[in-house]
């Protein structure tokens, strides 16, 4: 394997851009960050993201259709009920380093360098 080769789709000219631009726009919610977040160790039924959310299982559902149908989540289906899950570990990890983003425009030092600087010592 090439170390100097460019990482597939990774170039400013890449033909993924456009659909990248599009999961930013579906992650452009709160509630379908909390979604995921809800999500990131576990499946979950609509019942219960609905309760760690704190909406209606409907607004849920509705979130969920839209995560589905972007290919960020799937379901499994046990009797009556569905159960959600990521479909892989990428929505978890953008959305883990869009929160750490998120604590660097709060804090010059923010929390999570904390946690580095106290395992490295």
């Amino acid at each position: 394997m090439d170390a100097d080769m460019p990482v597939c789709g990774r170039e400013p000219d890449s033909q993924y851009v456009e659909l990248a631009v599009e999961v930013f726009a579906m992650l452009a919610d709160a509630t379908r960050v909390r979604l995921i977040l809800a999500l990131r160790d576990d499946e979950l039924s609509v019942n219960h993201l609905a309760d760690i959310v704190d909406k209606s299982p409907a607004a849920v559902s509705q979130h969920l259709a839209k995560l589905r149908l972007a290919r960020i989540v799937s379901t499994r289906q046990q009797g009556t009920r569905v159960f959600y899950r990521l479909e892989n570990e990428h929505a978890r990890q953008l959305v883990s380093d869009a929160i750490l983003q998120a604590e660097h425009s709060l804090d010059s030092n923010p929390r999570h360098h904390h946690a580095q600087n106290e395992a490295t010592t």
